[in-house]
């Protein structure tokens, strides 16, 4: 009774700064903190945080490395391949946890492969196996800089049927999507048209009943934006047929381009005033081992988030995860009631 005591006036003495849209509990090799660590660097500063792994593990090759364990996939040749049992450890570290500590989580499933026409089976087995967890799927990666050449057998794409069918099935359950999919080729040559945008656009439209979230807004380490990227995520913004997409803007590669310049701010912090209900906030931290790694990322938009109104702070920061990730929890659960005996 002391300790839910406890817990109850620590919250009302909260003063939360952020939610955490998006954050990887585990790294390339499926390593990462405690649960009951993480909670604690989330403390009263990080109000939510979603909870996922990595959907990739990196293979170790003796013959490659010898005894050097590779970590990160950017330290080896051999191939990434995908770890469904990510997801099994997700939802055991999640169910770990009392009732009142798992309200801080919003648990997605990352461990199947889009390539894969049977990836939606996984899903849904997942969901069986595991009901009253999960409300979401991904980060997943479609394209995504050095990641994408890696993976072991067939490549995702954006046209493919397998993840057509995945995102179908997450807009009929009301799962949240994360997509991590580039915006444009690493280092393309004068000239190049981005075809990747266009094919990025096609697919959101062809999926309207899916809340889509696209991480980073396409943006990486080299892949910068595009020409006239702020004027095409403007029109997107104000186009009925996409209201269904959200903006992520986590990880401090992305923050780099927003404050690069006064003209970046004014254009970015113009475009969450105009429609804060469509931006999230992410660290993009993996596997973090103290507070500081994920603050450190939410300070680097010091200078956007003073251009923000008040209220276009607020949504972006808290209120959007928690009216997104809440819808989702209930209507995950509906579905489960009605389809899984």
């Amino acid at each position: 009774m002391a300790a839910l005591q406890e817990r109850a006036t620590t919250a009302q003495k909260a003063q939360y700064e952020f939610s955490d849209t998006h954050i990887h509990f585990t790294n390339y090799i499926q390593e990462g903190p405690d649960i009951r660590d993480l909670l604690k660097m989330m403390g009263t500063t990080i109000k939510r945080s979603t909870l996922f792994g990595l959907p990739l593990q990196q293979h170790w090759s003796y013959a490659e490395m010898g005894d050097f364990a590779p970590t990160y996939y950017m330290q080896a040749d051999a191939p990434l391949y995908y770890y469904s049992f990510t997801d099994a450890f997700i939802a055991m570290a999640y169910k770990s946890l009392s009732p009142e500590e798992q309200a801080r989580f919003d648990p997605m499933i990352t461990g199947f492969n889009p390539s894969d026409m049977y990836g939606v089976e996984h899903i849904r087995r997942v969901l069986k196996t595991f009901p009253g967890v999960f409300c979401g799927i991904g980060e997943f990666s479609v394209y995504k800089e050095f990641v994408s050449s890696k993976i072991a057998g067939e490549k995702a794409t954006l046209g493919n049927p397998a993840l057509g069918r995945i995102l179908d099935f997450a807009g009929e359950v009301g799962m949240v999507a994360m997509i991590h999919t580039d915006i444009d080729k690493p280092f393309p040559k004068a000239g190049q048209p981005a075809f990747l945008a266009r094919q990025t656009r096609e697919l959101f439209e062809r999926h309207p009943k899916t809340k889509i979230i696209w991480a980073h807004i396409g943006l990486g380490r080299v892949v910068k934006p595009i020409e006239n990227q702020a004027e095409l995520i403007v029109r997107a913004l104000n186009e009925p047929k996409l209201d269904h997409v959200y903006f992520d803007i986590s990880w401090d590669e992305t923050a780099k381009y927003a404050v690069e310049s006064p003209e970046s701010m004014k254009r970015v912090a113009t475009a969450i005033n105009d429609h804060p209900h469509r931006f999230l906030f992410g660290t993009d931290c993996v596997a973090p081992s103290k507070q500081q790694q994920m603050t450190d990322v939410f300070h680097k938009y010091d200078p956007i988030w003073k251009l923000l109104t008040p209220e276009a702070s607020r949504m972006v920061r808290l209120e959007n995860h928690d009216r997104l990730f809440d819808q989702a929890k209930k209507d995950t659960r509906a579905w489960e009631k009605a389809n899984l005996h």
